[in-house]
């Protein structure tokens, strides 16, 4: 167990006052979000079946929650762990423009998660995805919609210091951004998570690009699946956070792999077996549109906008005994 606790620590509200900071948090960001990236909210499931190649394998070490499906003559089923590539292939199906995107709450169980202040084996985001042109597939456009998100934060961020008393703003007006790489150089004695919070410290808000390719260290900065964000192309938000006084990822995103980037890191990874499954096929045969897209913490969000210790404090999830034991103990209200 993994657990920071925070000298002198208070919430500024109760339980009900943060259920009812929750909500609001959530219906204001889903209003600014909508309006900043042209979204239309989509329906989408909680399972899909894995020989589609749907499923997000994040890492590839965590394992999926699976289950057999009788009425449907026994097939396996697993619970998502994102949504990336379904987006992908609804934005297709339904006839999405360049300019046009998707939205949808994306609810997964990550059974193999190390839970902490940050963590939880339930997770909870805003799933989105819009079309660009081929042409747009450049670091320009990604920073584009940075800057947007980032602007829709700190829009919401600002309505809840109105609403609710005791709430501080913690975002910075500006978010820089630093390569995996350039953030390598700047300390290539630290661990990759020690580079991000000692960056943190100093800058504040960082967009962090290019994860998942390798670096002259031979390392990677973190992991990333080679079938949906463009190493090249993609990166984290991410914050300082005083309460914890660490570098907190408020959202993961990317442009999305084209043809030529898929097979490329599909060889990297050692993985072309995976260029049998429906979804590889169809974007090899550019049957797919190209993309941004990525996923925004709802509960992330909510624990940095209300300054709360513990990710607990804003999601209902299970979490070991001896963690809630001395979260009561110190004053931090599970829920």
């Amino acid at each position: 167990m993994s657990l920071i606790i925070p000298e002198n620590y208070k919430s500024n509200l109760n339980g009900r006052e943060t259920e009812k900071a929750i909500k609001f948090i959530k219906d204001t960001f889903q209003h600014e979000i909508i309006s900043a990236l042209n979204l239309q909210r989509i329906s989408a499931p909680l399972f899909v079946r894995p020989e589609t190649g749907l499923n997000d394998n994040l890492n590839g070490v965590e394992r999926p929650v699976s289950f057999d499906a009788p009425c449907i003559g026994g097939a396996t089923l697993e619970i998502v762990h994102s949504l990336a590539k379904w987006k992908r292939m609804t934005l297709g199906r339904y006839g999405f423009n360049p300019g046009e995107g998707l939205y949808t709450d994306m609810n997964a169980i990550r059974r193999d998660e190390e839970v902490d202040n940050l963590h939880s084996m339930y997770v909870d985001q805003w799933d989105w995805e819009a079309v660009i042109n081929k042409s747009d597939r450049t670091v320009e456009t990604l920073k584009s919609f940075v800057e947007r998100i980032y602007t829709a934060m700190k829009s919401t961020q600002s309505r809840v210091c109105q609403k609710f008393s005791g709430i501080e703003n913690n975002f910075p007006e500006e978010i820089t951004f630093i390569t995996t790489q350039e953030l390598e150089d700047m300390y290539p004695d630290l661990e990759p998570k020690e580079r991000e919070n000692k960056l943190l410290r100093e800058k504040k808000a960082v967009f962090l690009m290019q994860i998942g390719k390798e670096l002259k260290s031979g390392q990677r900065h973190d992991g990333r699946a080679p079938d949906y964000d463009d190493w090249e192309l993609n990166g984290d938000i991410l914050v300082y956070y005083p309460v914890l006084d660490m570098a907190y990822e408020l959202s993961s995103m990317g442009i999305r792999v084209d043809e030529d980037s898929l097979l490329s890191q599909i060889k990297i990874a050692g993985c072309e077996d995976r260029l049998e499954l429906d979804f590889h096929k169809k974007l090899l045969n550019k049957e797919l549109p190209y993309t941004i897209g990525g996923g925004i913490g709802q509960s992330r969000l909510c624990m940095y906008m209300l300054g709360k210790a513990h990710i607990g404090e804003v999601q209902a999830s299970v979490w070991p005994d001896d963690m809630r034991k001395t979260c009561e103990e110190k004053g931090i209200k599970l829920l």
